[in-house]
């Protein structure tokens, strides 16, 4: 495939993982902006290579499991989760919230693992493979109080700022608002956000650091409601989750997945 094919495939691929119903082909072609000639085409080399598949003939295109199979199979092999999975299960208890491990990937944060802590009541737990919305969320503010400030607002602005009516009432809606916030993240080592990803929810996270360049690969989190977590809670649940992500680090030379990201340690 050409880089332009590529693309185009992607786009499809992307729509499918927010469909898991499925698509029309006409959908599809809209969605990612194609003639229905060029989706026909497309949708069939996907179906071939086994990433799609379609139900009946002239039926809708669903997201075959052969994705999620390479990408359990790749986590498997790193041994990310295996490696992390104690230290989120002793924070989860400790806390008694959701505990999440997001990875750095390119200009991404991805959560790649998680703890319950939470037994009843309301639970909060979001979906595994999200990506971290880097400016409302404490997991993006654990990793862009530690980038040199061009990168992050870099970061941020090839994202987008949340729009008026989504995410949560304290979310930044300007990037002054977001470098206080990631100053005062930068000056206590840890992140702290109520009201900001979502209406009702609260979350502190700590950078996970490579142990010898001491550069962001990760970040640690808790999150759950605001009635539970409470700003005072919030920090004071604070040290457990540095240490949490400091046994991560520790943990880094471990993977060879984040090892990758940066120079061996």
């Amino acid at each position: 495939m050409s880089v332009g094919v590529l693309d185009k495939a992607m786009a499809v691929l992307q729509l499918l993982v927010g469909a898991p119903e499925g698509l029309a082909l006409g959908a599809i072609a809209e969605g990612a902006d194609l003639p229905k000639s060029g989706a026909h085409r497309l949708c069939n080399d996907l179906v071939r290579l086994g990433l799609v598949r379609q139900e009946g003939e002239g039926g809708r295109y669903v997201l075959s499991m052969t994705m999620l199979s390479m990408a359990f199979q790749h986590l498997a092999r790193v041994g990310v989760v295996d490696a992390a999975q104690p230290v989120l299960d002793e924070l989860a208890g400790r806390t008694g919230e959701l505990v999440r491990l997001g990875i750095v990937d390119g200009d991404r944060q991805v959560w790649v693992a998680k703890a319950q802590g939470a037994r009843s009541g309301l639970i909060y737990d979001p979906q595994m493979g999200d990506v971290a919305q880097l400016s409302c969320m404490a997991s993006g503010h654990a990793w862009l109080a530690f980038l040199e400030p061009d990168e992050a607002l870099r970061l941020v602005a090839a994202e987008g700022l949340a729009r008026p009516g989504e995410h949560g009432p304290n979310a930044p809606r300007s990037f002054d608002a977001l470098v206080t916030q990631l100053r005062a993240t930068n000056e206590r080592g840890y992140a702290v956000v109520v009201d900001s990803s979502a209406p009702g929810m609260s979350a502190v996270a700590a950078p996970v650091l490579h142990p010898v360049r001491r550069t962001v690969v990760g970040t640690v989190s808790v999150g759950g409601p605001s009635v539970r977590l409470t700003e005072d809670r919030l920090h004071a649940i604070a040290p457990d989750v540095k240490e949490a992500a400091r046994l991560l680090s520790d943990l880094y030379a471990g993977s060879t997945y984040l090892r990758s990201i940066g120079v061996p340690a």
